[in-house]
């Protein structure tokens, strides 16, 4: 019996290392998960701003052609419907030399302008 009387784990204070050592472990574990997820959330939006800009290009494309259309052939001809949910505005300048056509997809909008 004398043998177990030399046996000291310490006091009563060597658990707060362990509980304090997986606290920490389990704090940086859940800071670098949040991290992914944020950074995973933003490819995800961006993806999908990716698929809104192609239609914005293209309705912006087919504004020109319309306008161009319509100051060569028929002035009277209709403005084009777009089945992807995208819309296109188009201008001319006063002078008559610039065609400016704007489309738009979701909350992407892009531009091209065309100088005769």
């Amino acid at each position: 019996m004398a043998m177990f009387k030399y046996i000291n784990f310490q006091g009563k204070n060597s658990g707060q290392v362990l509980i304090l050592t997986v606290l920490i472990l389990s704090g940086t574990v859940l800071a670098v998960t949040t991290i992914a997820g944020i950074l995973m959330v933003y490819q995800i939006r961006q993806t999908g701003n990716v698929t809104d800009s192609a239609k914005a290009i293209f309705a912006a494309d087919t504004g020109l052609e319309w306008e161009l259309y319509k100051k060569i052939k028929d002035p009277d001809y209709p403005k084009p419907v777009f089945t992807n949910r995208a819309d296109v505005e188009t201008s001319i300048s006063e002078d008559g030399q610039a065609i400016k056509s704007i489309g738009s997809a979701g909350n992407v909008r892009r531009a091209f302008e065309l100088r005769l």
